[in-house]
């Protein structure tokens, strides 16, 4: 009988009959992310080294179709191998975020030879950051950072925050107005002439994402790689907010693997315990299990809701346009009604772990907490209070899920009590760390 690791461990089946083989070109270097990344994170060293591995590895490919030299995956392989790197580090996952969101832009492309283009730097291992996210006054829905033309030329300033993974990539896809309010995206390398992406992420959790600011400042752009802002796939906001959610899960399967081997391997025990070995504590196992069934079962619904993301990208590829407008709508429903209980159950599993263990676990070399730090920030994104108002009013009403969501300042002219399921913003709320 063949080995299928995801059974073995518990996991459940995985996605596809061909998925434990396409794993396995990358179940090695997962473990090695995993072996270093303690180290990573109580020493904030970035994972350069990790990023550009799993790049020339052709991990940042996986979507790209087989007769472009990718492996074509499909959503639910792909998100099944985002849980699994995100066990390993979810700052890796993270990081390349953005990145998978554009080669998704290039599959739903239209421009058969800017995808054919970029396809083949995709293989080669280029990596593409983000560039849309700012902070500050902005007006929902604009961009404050500019391009113009100059004697001629086109020329961008601006600056971003939230870029995560800007300093790991090789080009920068950024948003920006032009002088008469088009809205633009121009891609620039990273290591142009004006492009300065800084290192000042400070948030407690998700450390090593490379979020902070870019600044843009008089950067010459080439007219070939300026597109308008309006190429999106349909299942663009559930595919950002399904990355979170795997990884989420990801850090949940670490949640699991690390308690219980820091359980099997305790020799003290409370003289109030239930057993001379720690690992024989009815009790102590009881928590673990907790933490085991949490991870599993968010797990399933990641899988579940990836399903549903396929739907969508299946009925573009038909060019079923009826069809594609249903599948989005359920696609955004589901993603709504699976974040809440996603992220409440790894939350909590982040600080139940501690109930499993001694005080020693609380030592900083172990970096235990990061794990609550890191799924704590990512709920922070495209905010979870919202989603299950967002399930009741479609089972109540049969109101769908907003068509996009925005972040910025509204003039109170213009402000509503309820989203506007028929406008387009710029970027996700959650398209961010």
């Amino acid at each position: 009988m063949t080995s299928n690791l995801q059974i073995e461990l518990g996991w459940g089946e995985g996605p596809s009959e061909r998925y434990e083989s396409l794993a396995n070109r990358f179940r090695g270097l997962f473990s090695d992310i995993r072996a270093s990344a303690v180290e990573r994170e109580t020493q904030r060293i970035l994972p350069h080294d990790q990023v550009r591995t799993l790049a020339k590895a052709g991990f940042t490919a996986l979507r790209v179709p087989i007769e472009f030299g990718g492996s074509g995956a499909t959503l639910p392989e792909l998100f099944n191998l985002l849980i699994e790197l995100g066990e390993a580090d979810s700052n890796v996952v993270q990081a390349i975020r953005a990145h998978l969101g554009f080669v998704e832009g290039l599959l739903n492309s239209k421009r058969t030879a800017w995808r054919a283009h970029w396809f083949a730097r995709v293989v080669a291992g280029d990596l593409v950051g983000p560039g849309r996210s700012e902070t500050g006054e902005v007006t929902q829905g604009q961009y404050a950072t500019r391009l113009v033309q100059r004697a001629g030329a086109w020329i961008l300033n601006g600056t971003k925050f939230y870029s995560t993974g800007a300093l790991y990539a090789d080009w920068i896809d950024v948003g920006a107005h032009g002088e008469d309010g088009t809205a633009y995206v121009v891609l620039v390398q990273r290591d142009a002439v004006g492009v300065e992406p800084q290192d000042d992420w400070n948030g407690f959790g998700q450390r090593l994402t490379s979020s902070g600011t870019t600044h843009y400042r008089n950067v010459a752009v080439n007219p070939e790689h300026i597109r308008l802002d309006e190429e999106r796939p349909a299942y663009y906001q559930a595919f950002y907010q399904l990355v979170h959610l795997a990884t989420a899960v990801g850090i949940g399967r670490a949640i699991s693997r690390e308690t219980a081997q820091a359980v099997r391997e305790r020799t003290r025990s409370f003289s109030n315990g239930n057993a001379a070995r720690v690992r024989d504590d009815a009790q102590i196992l009881e928590v673990v299990g907790k933490l085991r069934s949490s991870a599993y079962s968010t797990g399933a619904i990641v899988l579940h809701t990836a399903k549903s993301i396929e739907r969508v990208w299946q009925a573009a590829q038909a060019g079923d346009a009826p069809a594609l407008q249903q599948a989005r709508a359920i696609a955004d429903l589901e993603i709504a009604q699976s974040q809440d209980l996603v992220f409440e159950l790894i939350i909590d599993a982040a600080g139940r772990l501690f109930d499993a263990l001694g005080a020693s676990s609380t030592l900083t070399p172990l970096a235990l907490d990061r794990f609550w730090r890191n799924v704590r920030t990512l709920a922070t994104h495209n905010p979870k209070i919202y989603k299950n108002r967002i399930a009741g009013d479609f089972a109540v009403n049969g109101t769908p899920a907003p068509d996009q969501w925005k972040i910025g300042v509204v003039n109170s002219a213009e402000a509503v009590s309820t989203p506007d399921a028929t406008t387009h913003a710029t970027e996700p709320v959650g398209a961010i760390v």
